[in-house]
């Protein structure tokens, strides 16, 4: 199953979205910590401000040392100053103090607090939180005479201030980012959409065009547009293309001019094999009243002509499938009768058994001069490679594919008793020119016959092949068996009809071995 965040697209569109969301969330969080102090330190200074003016006032009519009375007095005082702000003040002179409200115990005042103060002339804060509620606590020495002497007098006044509207603040601020930042992580994933589009354009285009290539069509070519890594990419593909273009047309050009070839010069051979056959007739004829060197001489031309003729007519028949020339002429036959009459113009009919239908069983449109020379190639292939007991089948069956439905094929096969086909050369054996033993660079065959065999039924739009027959099954040590399957019913084709030939005078028809 395809998972979408594993392709190139998702890992793109996640990283642009971790990317800005890091970054929107980055800089939130580090807004609202400069907004929260800016906020908090402003309320600081002016309530740190305020309490030194106000101390600073007091102070002179400060008896010291300081009696219960006089800290009772400051605290109240100071408290009374700002009634708005909600101060709590503490008064303290080592071990007595006051407060502005009756038995408030100024939890919030730390011991560390209370030291600091102690052992300072400036100003001491701190933020507490206590019952969910922020409070700020300030505290403050008091000291007596000219600002440069300033000398501590133990005194300390503390001032505890509930921050509310300061955390009122703070959580507004809070809200109010986080409403900005939800809006900018949408933001942040149509960008990566839309920037994963870019980048991908090109890589889809690629990937089309490369499919296009691999059909065939290999004129395909990108549009270069900038100067990028992406759009150097596209300039070599380009080239690439070009370049394969330009290979596979030299092949086509070369492949086409090795068939004109081969074309030319069987049919320029076709003349004099023809006149070599006639004299080699007449010497066969007259090879008995030759001495005997001479006669097994003029049988040897003979037999090297009639193979070399073989090899020419079937160079023929192959240049004519590669160029497309050879058609169908069909004809309704008794396909049974067609194959005995194969046998019996070869004299096989002693030597192959057959298994057919009765006359008229099974008939069928199809080419015979082409069924004939493919079932002969196939029965001479076993007769020559094979062992005997050879035998022909003929039968009917209905759909040996999906693609035929409700169709009747003919099945064709041709088995031998010998030791059947290697494996290795199993997937060959319809190659052209193709033997199984390398070290046998002679044969009786030409290498074409199975391969014109193939070519035949193909035209019929059927199918054949090879395989080996199981051990016992009808055999004694098993053997080869090819199978041709041709559908029957076929319509007369308007095209491609075979272009006659005219029989140069004493040709020899040897075309289906």
């Amino acid at each position: 199953m395809n998972r979408p965040l594993r392709g190139l697209r998702g890992r793109l569109l996640i990283a642009f979205v971790l990317v800005t969301a890091v970054a929107t969330l980055t800089t939130g969080a580090l807004t609202f910590r400069e907004a929260r102090v800016a906020v908090l330190q402003q309320s600081q200074d002016t309530i740190i401000k305020r309490l030194r003016a106000h101390v600073d006032g007091l102070a002179p009519g400060i008896a010291y040392p300081p009696t219960q009375s006089d800290l009772e007095r400051v605290a109240l005082e100071v408290a009374a100053a700002e009634p708005a702000q909600n101060w709590r003040v503490l008064a303290t002179y080592r071990g007595l103090q006051a407060t502005s409200r009756p038995q408030d115990t100024f939890a919030e005042l730390s011991a560390d607090m209370r030291s600091a103060v102690g052992s300072r002339r400036a100003a001491v804060f701190q933020r507490v939180r206590t019952d969910g509620r922020s409070s700020l606590v300030v505290g403050l020495p008091v000291t007596f005479g000219e600002p440069a002497e300033r000398p501590a007098s133990g005194v300390a006044v503390f001032l505890t201030v509930p921050q509310t509207g300061e955390q009122g603040y703070v959580d507004a601020l809070v809200t109010a980012i986080g409403r900005a930042v939800v809006p900018a992580l949408g933001l942040a994933v149509l960008l990566a959409l839309l920037a994963a589009r870019g980048v991908l354009r090109p890589v889809r285009e690629l990937r089309r065009a490369t499919r296009s290539i691999a059909e065939g069509h290999l004129d395909t070519r990108l549009a270069v547009n900038g100067s990028d890594e992406l759009a150097d990419l596209s300039h070599t593909f380009n080239e690439t293309a070009a370049a394969l273009e330009e290979s596979v047309a030299e092949l086509r050009r070369m492949e086409a001019r090795a068939r004109r070839f081969v074309a030319d010069v069987s049919h320029e051979l076709r003349t004099p094999l023809a006149a070599m056959s006639a004299v080699t007739d007449v010497l066969d004829e007259d090879a008995a009243r030759l001495d005997p060197d001479t006669a097994m001489a003029v049988r040897l031309i003979s037999g090297e002509t009639v193979k070399l003729a073989r090899l020419v007519n079937d160079l023929m028949e192959i240049s004519r499938f590669d160029a497309g020339a050879a058609g169908l002429q069909l004809d309704d036959l008794d396909l049974a009768e067609s194959l005995r009459r194969t046998l019996a113009a070869r004299g096989w009919q002693d030597t192959v058994d057959t298994r057919l239908p009765g006359p008229g069983e099974l008939r069928g449109r199809v080419d015979p001069r082409r069924l004939d020379v493919a079932v002969a190639n196939l029965v001479g292939n076993a007769l020559r490679h094979g062992a005997c007991p050879v035998q022909l089948r003929l039968y009917e069956r209905e759909m040996p594919n999906p693609a035929a439905d409700g169709t009747v094929w003919a099945v064709i096969e041709v088995t031998d008793s010998g030791p059947g086909i290697p494996a290795d050369v199993l997937p060959h054996v319809f190659d052209r020119f193709y033997k199984s033993d390398t070290a046998r660079t002679r044969s009786e065959g030409s290498g074409l016959g199975l391969s014109i065999a193939a070519e035949n039924v193909r035209l019929h739009g059927g199918t054949v092949r090879a395989a080996n027959r199981p051990e016992g099954d009808g055999a004694e040590s098993g053997g080869a068996v090819f199978t041709v399957e041709i559908p029957l019913g076929q319509e007369e084709p308007e095209e491609m009809e075979e272009p006659e030939e005219k029989e140069q005078p004493g040709e020899k028809e040897v075309r289906e071995t």
